[in-house]
């Protein structure tokens, strides 16, 4: 009876995981698979068709929100794929997921072996992180308000507001201290400078009146070094506007640069 009784928890268990962690859904009327990887909640929405290339937007968080660009790709043929980091802060081991989710998609759904970056906020640390470690498997980087910076969001340790919460946890996902951080190397500031002698191209939408991610603390100071390296980074700068809206209401000029270094690259 007991060995009953263990099978039938096994059964059951495997199936109340098959329904929870893989579920067919729907993405603004895309199909959608909702899927658990190494225990992280990962999500794919797959095009009518997709486009020769099978090319593909990566984003890094923030899933569905102002989801204007996703759609847009999606019309375009692309996939678009989401395994959820966030409480990681881009630290060496949600690149290490990241590395293990790329290997995923590639064998599973035979994408291009470029991913286009979309990093949202905190989605920056590791859109930027996870590229400057595999440079050959990114086609361009689209960031939006993003952190490039852990002292400044979540550290608060300039002239923005920070999170006391996330910066504990930060602190914590990186190892850590409120002195070792500051001498700490390993944001995306420093690490764009590799993005850049790859030459992948970026481009960043940002509110000037940010006080969350404050545009000083973290794209202008990118954008120097990436500049310095030889790199290039697109900037929309939306004047009197802070840490929200994301995206563009028109996203068209992102779809723009996306084609352009995917699709219509020459």
């Amino acid at each position: 009876m007991k060995i009953l009784s263990f099978l039938f928890i096994i059964l059951f268990s495997l199936f109340y995981s098959s329904q929870i962690f893989s579920q067919e859904n729907s993405f603004e009327g895309w199909e959608c698979k909702e899927f658990s990887f190494r225990g992280h909640d990962a999500k794919i929405v797959f095009p009518k068709k997709s486009n020769d290339g099978k090319y593909w937007v990566w984003r890094a968080r923030f899933w569905s929100h102002e989801p204007q660009l996703d759609k847009a790709l999606l019309e375009e043929g692309f996939h678009v794929v989401y395994v959820d980091v966030s409480g990681l802060y881009g630290n060496d081991e949600a690149v290490a997921l990241w590395n293990g989710f790329y290997k995923f998609l590639r064998k599973e759904y035979h994408l291009n072996r470029k991913a286009v970056l979309e990093g949202m906020s905190r989605g920056g640390l590791i859109v930027y992180n996870w590229a400057s470690q595999n440079t050959k498997k990114v086609a361009c980087i689209y960031a939006d308000a993003p952190v490039c910076d852990i002292r400044s969001w979540p550290g608060g340790l300039y002239g923005g507001i920070g999170s006391e919460p996330d910066w504990e946890a930060c602190l914590e996902a990186y190892d850590l201290d409120e002195k070792s951080v500051l001498d700490f190397k390993g944001i995306p500031i420093n690490n764009a400078v590799k993005i850049a002698k790859a030459n992948i191209p970026a481009i960043h939408v940002c509110g000037l009146a940010d006080k969350v991610v404050p545009y000083s603390e973290n794209t202008e100071k990118l954008v120097e070094k990436f500049e310095d390296a030889g790199g290039k980074v697109e900037l929309i700068l939306k004047e009197g506007v802070g840490h929200h809206p994301h995206s563009l209401q028109d996203p068209k000029p992102l779809v723009d640069f996306i084609l352009k270094n995917t699709i219509n690259r020459k």
